[in-house]
């Protein structure tokens, strides 16, 4: 996987080869802090990367140099983000071809319906 200019926004993740559904794609990683400190962290930002993995504790990947954390946002994602045993690791929804976007549905978000989506999919809800 490489990161790199997105049509959804900024950088985004793109695979390198094919990925097969349900594979395990990687892993969020960056400094653990609390959920309290997370949220301090986030507010005002136009772009979060931060991951909250419990009721008490969340990851802060905006200064980790892996790429998951450019993964974007999809109102019709290709992977998954699971919280599993306080690891935040996402996983491919479906065949995954080369050289296609990573994208996995935020959910419940800290932009609060702030910013617009951009993800394109014909089901998009136009907001994050």
């Amino acid at each position: 996987m490489h990161a790199g200019p997105s049509r959804i926004d900024g950088q985004g993740v793109f695979a390198d080869e094919a990925i097969p559904a349900r594979r395990k794609i990687g892993e969020m990683r960056g400094e653990l802090i609390s959920v309290a400190e997370a949220r301090r962290r986030i507010k005002g930002r136009e772009r979060i990367h931060v991951v909250e993995l419990s009721e008490k504790r969340a990851v802060d990947a905006t200064h980790d140099a892996g790429v998951m954390r450019f993964i974007n946002h999809s109102c019709s994602p290709n992977a998954v983000l699971r919280i599993r045993q306080g690891r935040a690791e996402f996983y491919a929804l479906r065949d995954i071809e080369p050289g296609e976007e990573l994208t996995a549905h935020y959910g419940e978000s800290h932009h609060e319906g702030r910013l617009r989506c951009r993800c394109g999919a014909p089901n998009c809800s136009g907001k994050l």
